[in-house]
């Protein structure tokens, strides 16, 4: 398993979808994964510091984990099989641990809000540019970072965000 980061979310423009892009932790190895609206809101409020008035599902789910003296130790992404990731989230709690199967999309939004490390299994992460068309060595990678302060974005603003990235915000990826 190789620990990894949230570098990118992006709007995937040839298939309406979302995308996000998890990235080897010091090092150049991506793994794009495409996610629904609602996970990509979830996981754009949190990196964004979007504060909502009431608990939202991904919220509920780190309540529940603190709530019931439990610690998201770890995610891992452990495999792909029909274009389908799968997840395992891994609790601990007092001397036991409990493993939960879950979507990829769902445990990066509560490894956010926990600060808990995420795992990607090594053969699904690709160097850039392999398995893609070439791509423009020029052009540097975007910021796909709000241009406003994201304590001021409202949740239509999110939307609206996360609605006009382009494919080209997050490079090209073939799986």
């Amino acid at each position: 398993m190789v620990e990894v980061t949230v570098a990118r979310l992006g709007l995937d423009g040839s298939t309406n979808s979302y995308v996000v892009i998890l990235q080897e932790k010091g090092g150049p190895r991506l793994l794009p994964i495409w996610i629904g609206q609602p996970e990509a809101e979830a996981i754009a409020t949190h990196m964004n510091h979007v504060k909502r008035e009431r608990p939202m599902t991904h919220d509920l789910c780190r309540h529940l984990i603190v709530g019931l003296g439990a610690q998201l130790r770890r995610v891992q992404i452990t495999r792909v099989q029909d274009n389908t990731y799968y997840a395992e989230l891994h609790l601990q709690h007092g001397d036991g641990a409990v493993q939960v199967d879950a979507r990829p999309s769902d445990s990066i939004a509560i490894a956010l809000r926990l600060a808990a490390p995420i795992f990607v299994q090594e053969s699904l992460l690709r160097a850039p540019g392999a398995d893609a068309e070439e791509a423009d060595e020029e052009s540097p990678q975007p910021d796909l970072t709000p241009a406003r302060d994201p304590d001021e974005l409202s949740a239509q603003q999110l939307k609206s965000y996360l609605e006009q990235l382009r494919p080209e915000d997050f490079g090209k990826f073939n799986l």
